[in-house]
């Protein structure tokens, strides 16, 4: 059972989430992949719809000439609002787009599910939009992973300790001993996902509020809430912790004992598969064929070794959360009040740009914090602590590097060093 909790924006209120495990058979099994491989087809063509849309925008002659204007200039922001309404680059209209689809599919997807794969599609392709991504990937077959609803009253419903969605009725796994998963029952579902983990299913409830507070065997507080200040100083692998009762240099996610040989060897294996399958997929130079076409031939042993590899990486993910909601549970535990500078991991994990010699004369690696980034994952950390501290009613204060130049003062602030 996991729990997290939805970034909250300004008027719109907080809710949370309650992961419970499905009890499937074969044959829902079977369905519940058919409906999830449609979701990715129907993601796929709003994609593609959307390519189309954002081409003819860009090599219109109107948009060339509003991308000459300032951009502190509130009339370009205008007139590229314009342009996106009048190349239908808007939420409603992928929404109308889907709709032939959605009828093709209606056995196996409602109306609001297709809905909400179009706005999934949409909030992606944003990034395009507002030049913040370079580019907005397919989903390959098996990527697609989640399936959900608007409302807890059509579509994918919460029944009776059931999933009912379109037909078909699959039990959800609530034990009577789990005393919070029957708490949480008590509160109003805003909606519901499905979602595949591997080999499992799963049904995520949508529940408004915050999450109510953990108690253990003797109905105390498991987790304990402190009232003094707290430092954090974050790094790529560690986190330096001050407080008044506390000082302390910890590794991130310390559990994490990633088999690098293990995934190594299966990944060489997999390419060999892959490349055994699909001679036409790649040139006489080994190079990859972008001019192929042809469907992907992958034999049962290359599936296998696929879901091995995925079955590792979902257990380092696990185990990486869990460590991660650990200490975020210590640091409360010191304070609430906590702060943290400001610092740009998209930034660390890029490779640098200028070739660099040593004093051997030998090139530099341009390698940055990549492979610590992906192990300890320092971002994903910070986003646990604050939406606990949300939960509280306060959150993690982030503070600017530039007007706090911690490296450059004394421990007491008197002077600058």
């Amino acid at each position: 059972m996991a729990n997290r909790t939805k970034k909250v924006k300004e008027g719109i209120k907080p809710n949370f989430v309650l992961t419970l495990k499905l009890d499937t058979e074969n044959y829902q099994e079977d369905i519940l992949d058919k409906r999830l491989d449609i979701g990715r087809r129907i993601y796929n063509a709003c994609l593609n719809e959307l390519n189309k849309r954002y081409r003819l925008m860009v090599e219109s002659k109107e948009y060339q000439s509003v991308l000459k204007m300032p951009k502190t200039d509130t009339v370009r922001n205008l007139a590229l609002q314009e342009l996106n309404s009048k190349y239908r680059l808007t939420e409603y209209s992928l929404h109308q787009f889907v709709k032939p689809m959605q009828h093709h599919y209606r056995k196996n997807l409602d109306s609001h599910t297709v809905q909400k794969i179009a706005t999934r599609c949409f909030e992606a392709f944003k990034g395009k939009i507002y030049h913040t991504a370079n580019k907005i990937h397919f989903k390959k077959y098996g990527e697609l992973q989640s399936l959900e609803g608007k409302t807890n009253s059509s579509g994918i419903k919460f029944r009776n300790n059931s999933l009912v969605w379109n037909g078909l009725s699959i039990k959800v796994l609530v034990y009577p001993s789990d005393v919070y998963a029957q708490m949480v029952l008590l509160r109003p579902i805003k909606y519901c996902r499905v979602l595949k983990s591997g080999i499992n299913y799963f049904l995520q409830l949508v529940l408004e509020g915050v999450p109510p507070v953990k108690l253990d065997k003797n109905g105390e507080f498991r987790h304990k809430v402190g009232r003094s200040k707290v430092g954090i100083d974050i790094g790529p692998q560690t986190a330096g912790i001050t407080s008044d009762e506390k000082v302390s240099l910890l590794e991130l996610a310390p559990e994490i004992d990633t088999p690098y040989r293990k995934i190594r060897k299966l990944q060489r294996k997999m390419d060999r598969s892959r490349r055994a399958n699909n001679p036409n997929k790649y040139k006489a130079n080994g190079t990859f064929n972008r001019s192929n076409k042809d469907h992907w031939v992958k034999s049962k042993h290359y599936q296998s070794d696929q879901l091995k590899l995925q079955r590792i990486q979902s257990k380092l993910r696990c185990i990486r959360k869990q460590s991660h909601n650990s200490l975020a549970n210590e640091i409360i535990s010191l304070g609430t009040e906590v702060n943290v500078e400001r610092m740009s991991f998209k930034g660390l994990q890029k490779r640098a740009k200028k070739t660099t010699k040593n004093e051997k004369g030998k090139i530099k690696s341009k390698k940055r914090f990549g492979k610590s980034l992906a192990n300890k994952a320092p971002a994903m950390f910070l986003t646990i602590l604050d939406n606990k501290l949300k939960h509280l009613g306060t959150e993690l204060h982030r503070i600017k590097t530039a007007e706090v130049k911690a490296s450059q003062s004394t421990y007491l602030r008197t002077r600058r060093l």
